[in-house]
C-alpha cells in the first residue's frame, strides 16, 4: 500500500540489523521495541524471527500511523503497537504497558469501545506473554533530548530483569568526535530541527547504561557509519 508510512533508511538497514538480531535473539521470546516509527523494522523482524513475540511501541501521537503497517502485516507474533513515552514516570504497570491504543484499519477512533474484541485480545496478550527478555530501539537516541535518552536507559533498567538484552542501533560519536563527515552534517540537520536532539557520545551513553544496571556486551559496526550496541541487564540489587 502506497499510503503506508515509509522510511528509506529503515529499508536500507533492516537486513544488516536482522543478521545480528538472528544471532543475539536466538534464545529470546518477547521483545519490546521502543520508537517503532514506520513499522518497517517490526514487520520485517517479526516475519524473520517467528519464535519471537515482537511488541512495538511509539509515542501516543505516532501509534495509529505505526499500526497501519502492523495491522496489514497480520502476523501472529506481531501484536498491535502500544503507546509508550520514555519520559513517563512509569513505563509499565507490572509486565505490560500502562496505555495501549487499540487500532482498527476501518475505524480511526482510538476508543477501546470502538475496537473489535479480537483486537483487544491481541493487545491484552502482552500480559499473558509475561516479561520482556529483550528491548530494541533503532534511530531513536539522537532524535530524543539528552534527558529523554537518560530516561530511556533508566526505564529499561526498571523494566528488564537480569540477563535481558538491550539493543540500540544508530550513529554515535567516539571520544567526542564524529565518525564521518556525513554524521557531522546529519548532526547539524538534527539540531536545526530540534536543538535538543543530536548524535550522542558513546562514552556518555555507556556510562548512563552502567548507572541503569547494564553491562556492555558488544559494539557492532554497521553500514552508513552506524553502530549496533548491545548491553545485558546485570543482577538487580
Amino acid at each position: 500500500m502506497s499510503d503506508l508510512p515509509y522510511s528509506q533508511s529503515c529499508e536500507n538497514n533492516k537486513q544488516p540489523i536482522l543478521q545480528t538480531l538472528q544471532r543475539l535473539l536466538a534464545g529470546n521470546a518477547h521483545v519490546l521495541e521502543i520508537a517503532g516509527g514506520t513499522g518497517q523494522h517490526a514487520e520485517y523482524f517479526a516475519a524473520a524471527l517467528p519464535h519471537l513475540r515482537w511488541q512495538s511501541s511509539d509515542i501516543p501521537s505516532n501509534v495509529d500511523s505505526l499500526n497501519l503497517r502492523l495491522s496489514q502485516a497480520a502476523l501472529e507474533n506481531l501484536p498491535v503497537a502500544v503507546a509508550l513515552d520514555v519520559d513517563q514516570g512509569e513505563w509499565l504497570l507490572g509486565k505490560w504497558p500502562i496505555v495501549f491504543m487499540p487500532f482498527d484499519a476501518n475505524d480511526k477512533s482510538t476508543s477501546i469501545f470502538a475496537e473489535p474484541f479480537k483486537r483487544l485480545r491481541r493487545a491484552l496478550a502482552i500480559k499473558e506473554q509475561g516479561k520482556f527478555d529483550a528491548l530494541f530501539s533503532a534511530n531513536s537516541l539522537h532524535i530524543m533530548s539528552a534527558g529523554s535518552a537518560t530516561n530511556f536507559f533508566l526505564g529499561a533498567g526498571k523494566l528488564l530483569d537480569e540477563g535481558a538484552l538491550l539493543i540500540v542501533y544508530g550513529p554515535f560519536n567516539y571520544d567526542g568526535a564524529f565518525t564521518s563527515p556525513s554524521n557531522a552534517e546529519f548532526d547539524v540537520w538534527l539540531k536545526e530541527r530540534n536543538p535538543q536532539s543530536g548524535i550522542r557520545d558513546f562514552e556518555t551513553i555507556n556510562a548512563t547504561a552502567d548507572i541503569a544496571g547494564f553491562e556492555l556486551l558488544e559494539d557492532n559496526p554497521m553500514p552508513a557509519n552506524n553502530r549496533l550496541l548491545v548491553w545485558r541487564r546485570c543482577a538487580k540489587d
